[in-house]
């Protein structure tokens, strides 16, 4: 029997550390490479105790985040909150945000994008290092 053509198995999934992250391993579940996708990308993502988001926004890029497990701190531009299993937030296209682990077990999450990031350096915008030359 095949593995239906839209079904995607997570330990089937590579992981890989993003950029801009420490202490995260995500797993693209949902894009181009494993279901065809072009219009949205869901990622699965682990990030473990002093794990996170730097801060970072993608131009023109819509995130949304569904906590699994574990617990965070959020900051979407100048909002800030907590969060726990079952909650979700949303970071704007465009907005500066941080995702900061702060529970002793890791955190689990699925992540979606709309349009696709794809880890490209292009998709990301970081804050401006004073002092730092353009």
């Amino acid at each position: 029997m095949t593995t239906p053509r839209y079904l995607v198995r997570t330990a089937d999934v590579p992981s890989y550390q993003p950029a801009n992250h420490h202490h995260t391993f995500n797993q693209r579940l949902i894009g181009p490479e494993t279901v065809g996708a072009q219009q949205m990308e869901v990622l699965l993502g682990t990030l473990h105790k002093g794990g996170g988001a730097l801060p970072h926004a993608h131009p023109g890029i819509e995130q949304a985040c569904h906590l699994l497990d574990g617990t965070a701190h959020v900051q979407v531009g100048d909002e800030a909150f907590d969060m726990v299993p079952g909650d979700t937030c949303f970071f704007p296209a465009d907005v500066m945000h941080v995702f900061t682990v702060t529970s002793d077990t890791p955190v689990k999450l699925l992540v979606i994008y709309s349009p696709p990031y794809g880890e490209s350096p292009s998709k990301v915008i970081r804050p401006a290092v004073p002092g730092a030359s353009a």
